[in-house]
């Protein structure tokens, strides 16, 4: 399965960008980049943005791409999620990366000690989840509460929303998005 840094770097190259153009273009670190196309980390949303937008592409194409390069096979092993968040902090591994016209967005996080979403955020979706470990509060709109294993929420995306760790140990969260969005 093709790796978020091998298709950023086959992208890159099909443009006929070095590392250091596309580091001026993105405002990401050349050092940042050169990590992420040898699968040494993995990009934030941000980053990844700010790379495809620099690529002149969005991240949904930039995911359409991978899609349609990798045959289809409803099943995945643990090494096939691929990372689209920041597995040091808060890592989004994401499930059905190849599934053709996929409607929803299912997510393995797992959260840092102390790790937060920041800023509460709100976009055109529905999400919903159930707290494997930890204790994470999530904020959506005015409402806040402290969710542990077992607990569960559904909300409308529109309503801003924020996640935090705030327990002793690190969090994980099985969440489906609905229609994805990134």
């Amino acid at each position: 399965m093709p790796r978020i840094g091998t298709h950023l770097k086959d992208l890159r190259t099909r443009r006929k960008l070095t590392v250091r153009e596309l580091a001026a273009r993105s405002g990401v670190s050349h050092a940042t980049i050169s990590l992420i196309e040898r699968d040494r980390t993995s990009p934030s949303l941000d980053t990844l943005s700010a790379m495809t937008d620099a690529l002149g592409t969005t991240l949904v194409g930039f995911f359409e791409d991978i899609e349609q390069s990798v045959p289809y096979s409803p099943f995945y092993s643990r090494d096939e999620l691929v990372e689209i968040g920041e597995s040091r902090t808060i890592s989004y591994r994401m499930l059905g990366i190849n599934h053709p016209n996929r409607h929803i967005l299912m997510l393995h996080e797992t959260y840092a000690l102390g790790a937060d979403t920041g800023e509460a955020f709100a976009h055109k979706s529905q999400e919903a989840g159930f707290i494997l470990n930890g204790e994470v509060e999530v904020t959506v709109g005015a409402h806040k509460r402290i969710l542990r294993k077992g607990d569960a929420y559904y909300f409308d995306s529109q309503l801003p929303h924020r996640f935090r760790n705030v327990g002793k140990t690190k969090a994980e969260i099985i969440s489906a998005v609905t229609p994805p969005t990134y």
